[in-house]
């Protein structure tokens, strides 16, 4: 599947930041990561710190699937609500995820920080709007249950969304710990520093055949090469679905647009990530360069042809909601683009192994903080493949 159409910014902007051969002859490692997106490479780098004998293939070019595509933002906030999760998995659960998630924003910069590149890392608050009058009593619902359990966030009436910004909301949710990053770039700066550390990584070099035996996993290759691991990681995210019986995700589409370097950020000097509770989905971010990148204008995935017609409809529409919240602020187009993405039944990833796969992992960190799940999964598969059991990894099981 094209799991992206149109022009993705963070390719066009960077090109091919690193070029990996493809697989030429038969090989062995201990773990095989299938999968060359920012997920595929966090796992990597964390296996491969850890002393493990790693290799990664990719169908692709590295990076050109959904982390190309992908906005880049760092949140501790799921898909699903504090509130709305404490009623499907209970609060004791929805209050570790929540928490798991507030750690693996911080965990984030601390790899960064071990690659010589941040990749456009930076901090940023977040704040979350409620669309509609009847929302409010939600979101202070929403507020109190975080900071009862040590959430750093804030209130913010209708009067303080009106003095930070040239529009107004019913209510909000000012949080702290959020990030913003390239994706795309930090996956090959990822996978250079794994490379250095022993990996070996491998693109345009698709799994077309896997076989098990008692002692390990064979994936066979379009190019009619082989690998023998010992264990294999399935990072490949959204296409993941035909490696498994039961489905687990929703296929959405979404939309994207990048503006040209805007004059100023008159209206939103402080660059916040701002996201809507709204049905379309609304989303924006700026860039290290200086622009504004807005997402969302989700709906069912159908078919790619069908998708892709829709990029400049949704182009404009989210244009006209980015004019509507900062009309001083003078946006061009300068890239749109669509992507497939995926959501779970709770928000959550899975991170876990089946038992038709009794030797792989599974990555599939769905959502919104999708970047967020990927340093989580980087984590619990390391250590389980070290012989120890991650604190969270109970919350990610397919049978939770």
């Amino acid at each position: 599947m094209d799991l992206t159409s149109g022009y993705p910014f963070w390719p066009a902007k960077s090109g091919l930041l690193q070029v990996y051969p493809p697989l030429e002859g038969d090989t062995s490692c201990d773990v095989l990561v299938i999968g060359g997106g920012v997920t595929g490479a966090l796992i990597a780098h964390h296996l491969v710190e850890a002393g493990i004998d790693t290799i990664v293939v990719e169908k692709r070019d590295v990076g050109f699937g959904s982390t190309g595509a992908t906005t880049g933002l760092i949140l501790y906030e799921i898909d699903t609500t504090l509130a709305e999760l404490t009623g499907v998995v209970g609060e004791t659960d929805a209050v570790r995820a929540y928490l798991a998630c507030v750690e693996g924003v911080r965990r984030f910069e601390q790899v960064v920080d071990r690659l010589g590149d941040r990749s456009g890392f930076e901090h940023r608050h977040s704040v979350y709007l409620a669309a509609r009058r009847q929302d409010v009593r939600l979101f202070e619902e929403e507020y109190a249950l975080r900071r009862r359990h040590g959430i750093r966030l804030d209130f913010l009436t209708r009067q303080d969304i009106a003095a930070r910004y040239p529009f107004t909301r019913p209510a909000g949710l000012l949080s702290y710990d959020a990030a913003q990053v390239d994706a795309y770039r930090l996956t090959h700066a990822l996978l250079r520093r794994a490379r250095d550390l022993g990996a070996r990584v491998f693109d345009r070099s698709e799994v077309v055949g896997i076989t098990t035996d008692k002692s390990a996993i064979t994936a066979q290759t379009i190019r009619n090469t082989s690998i023998r691991a010992r264990r294999l990681v399935f990072a490949t995210g959204y296409e993941s679905a035909g490696y498994l019986r039961e489905p687990v995700a929703r296929l959405i589409s979404t939309y994207a647009l990048v503006s040209e370097p805007l004059p100023s950020f008159d209206g939103w000097s402080d660059q916040s990530i701002i996201w809507e509770h709204a049905d379309p989905y609304l989303y924006l971010r700026s860039t290290e360069d200086g622009r504004a990148m807005i997402g969302g204008e989700d709906e069912d995935f159908r078919d790619p042809i069908r998708r892709d017609r829709l990029i400049g409809r949704k182009t404009r529409a989210l244009q006209r909601k980015f004019n509507g919240l900062f009309p001083d602020i003078g946006l061009e187009v300068a890239f749109s683009w669509t992507g497939t993405f995926g959501e779970t039944k709770d928000g959550l990833a899975y991170i876990d192994k089946t038992a038709e796969w009794p030797r792989a992992w599974f990555a599939l960190c769905y959502g919104g903080n999708g970047l967020t799940f990927g340093i989580l999964a980087a984590e619990i598969i390391r250590d389980e493949m070290l012989g120890k059991r991650h604190e969270f990894a109970d919350l990610f099981r397919f049978d939770r």
